[in-house]
């Protein structure tokens, strides 16, 4: 391919003077506790993503309990997986202000009391409420921290850390199938949810474990990774210099209102320790007026930096690559979720149940996913290898499956196609890596935000859009081939934007040669 992850690289606020320094890395860079951090974002998918991928189990349970219609029904579902990514940017403001530790642990509350409370349900409407809000926004606080964290704490081994990390999903696709299964038959659904509402909490614990990096060592992160793509600033865009200006301008206020604080801060602690002879209340006064300057403090300087992401004058949205990206997140998530819908119902019509129910061609899928994950991670990780380019790759065999698909009607030549999916929809463990790439580690928590928001409302409406198709042509297979061709429009942009982006700082040396 054309572009390396060195050529789309776009960071918003490098120092080059730090570059010149010699910098001793951090041992949990790629090493020590970040083993911890990708253990504790397993664990995270797999009680997470893993029970989202089992609601089937409980959706069955809902349709005997409520009766009422298949599709309002898989609304709760569907609520509960949309919600859980649509959610992502605003996330990414708890994250700016409170840090991935204390957001991941309240959503792992949050996700609890929506399983416990959904066990108590007496219509479908609740558990709209219950499980696919409250449910659903919990999980988003814990699944977007689970993915930044592996992210700040690893640079060599990148892809292969996310791709181990959400391996978990497809761990729990098949660990939280079984188990509900066991839990609604001896115990019942609302029992059932209850139980799993108690699991959750370990949620709780994995925030726990995600111990946040200083400051000083993101930054030597940075550096180090400005240091080791040395083509990255004659690939950047005559706008990315704009609006690394611009960020850097926009930090001098920051710096000096930091600065008031920080002198609030100190007087109040001198006012403290001067006056210590005082009465206790005073004393009591004095501590809660630091605790409240700290607070407001971090909770300022995490809404700018959220801010500044989307509105300000370094806005992420003035990355042409970074908008192209979203416009793909768009159309791919629908593209590998509509396969596990309707690949039931096509065995069922090229009369391939028997084959199918010895070895389900969804789960072939869910297995070669889990390696596919790792591989792909692994490659990209090599030295001579480009992850924007596996990444492609990965892509374009994906959607040529799912445009060939449906002209497929024999078991064997479907089993092959469905490894091919799960294999190439790998790619999932390089969003993560490929969005760092394109914004830096400072806006990751953000950047991913907006990404996953999109797969979230790709997630939320392309099942039903499929299900729309089919009613009015009454075939399955315009719904691949309208998922596939959306997909490969995604793709096209994809293309397009980084070769632009390179073209454009050449046209600019060009006219600054002639004057």
């Amino acid at each position: 391919m054309y572009a390396s992850r060195e050529d789309i690289g776009y960071d918003f606020g490098d120092n080059s003077k730090v570059g010149s320094k010699p910098i001793k890395p951090n041992p949990n860079i790629d090493g020590g506790w970040a083993w911890m951090i990708v253990f504790s974002s397993f664990l995270v998918h797999i009680l997470i993503m893993g029970s989202q991928m089992a609601l089937g189990v409980l959706n069955m349970e809902w349709l005997e309990e409520f009766n009422q219609s298949r599709g309002l029904t898989a609304w709760v579902s569907s609520l509960s997986m949309g919600i859980t990514l649509i959610v992502g940017p605003f996330i990414g403001l708890f994250i700016s202000m409170c840090g991935c530790r204390l957001t991941a642990i309240i959503g792992g509350i949050l996700n609890a009391l929506g399983w416990i409370l959904s066990a108590y349900a007496s219509s479908v409407h609740y558990l709209f409420l219950t499980f696919g809000v409250t449910a659903g926004i919990g999980s988003g606080m814990v699944y977007l921290p689970a993915v930044v964290m592996v992210g700040q704490y690893f640079q060599k081994r990148r892809a292969l850390a996310q791709g181990l990390s959400t391996t978990g999903t497809g761990f729990g696709a098949f660990l939280m199938t079984a188990l509900l299964k066991y839990l609604c038959t001896e115990f019942g659904w609302r029992n059932a949810m209850f139980i799993q509402g108690a699991i959750s909490l370990n949620l709780c614990v994995c925030g726990a474990l995600m111990r946040p990096l200083s400051p000083k060592d993101l930054s030597e992160k940075s550096v180090v990774r400005s240091n080791s793509e040395d083509n990255q600033a004659k690939a950047l865009s005559h706008s990315t210099e704009t609006i690394k200006s611009n960020g850097v301008l926009g930090e001098e206020p920051e710096k000096k209102e930091e600065a008031t604080n920080e002198g609030v801060l100190e007087s109040a602690q001198h006012i403290e320790i001067g006056g210590s002879s005082g009465s206790g209340r005073n004393m009591y006064g004095l501590r809660l007026l630091k605790t409240v300057s700290q607070l407001t403090l971090t909770v300022r300087k995490g809404f700018a930096l959220w801010y500044s992401s989307y509105f300000g004058a370094a806005s992420l949205f003035t990355n042409r690559v970074f908008v192209a990206f979203i416009i793909w997140a768009l159309f791919a998530y629908s593209s590998f979720v509509i396969p596990f819908i309707h690949l039931p119902e096509i065995v069922k019509q090229y009369n391939l149940s028997r084959q199918d129910n010895v070895f389900p061609l969804t789960s072939i899928i869910a297995i070669v996913h889990i390696f596919g994950k790792v591989i792909l991670g692994i490659i990209s990780d090599l030295p001579c290898i480009s992850t924007w380019n596996v990444f492609l790759m990965a892509n374009f065999t994906l959607v040529t499956c799912i445009l060939t698909l449906p002209l497929i009607q024999t078991y064997v030549g479907l089993a092959v196609v469905c490894a091919l999916i799960g294999f190439s929809s790998g790619y999932f463990s390089l969003m993560p890596v490929v969005t760092e790439d394109l914004v830096g580690t400072k806006h990751l928590a953000n950047a991913y935000g907006i990404i996953i928001c999109a797969n979230g409302i790709s997630a939320l409406f392309g099942p039903p859009f499929a299900g729309w198709i089919y009613d009015i042509t009454q075939k399955y297979d315009f719904s691949f081939y309208i998922a596939g061709l959306l997909y490969m429009v995604g793709i096209i942009f994809l293309l397009i934007q980084p070769c632009i982006q390179k073209k454009q700082p050449r046209q600019k040396s060009t006219e600054e040669a002639q004057v």
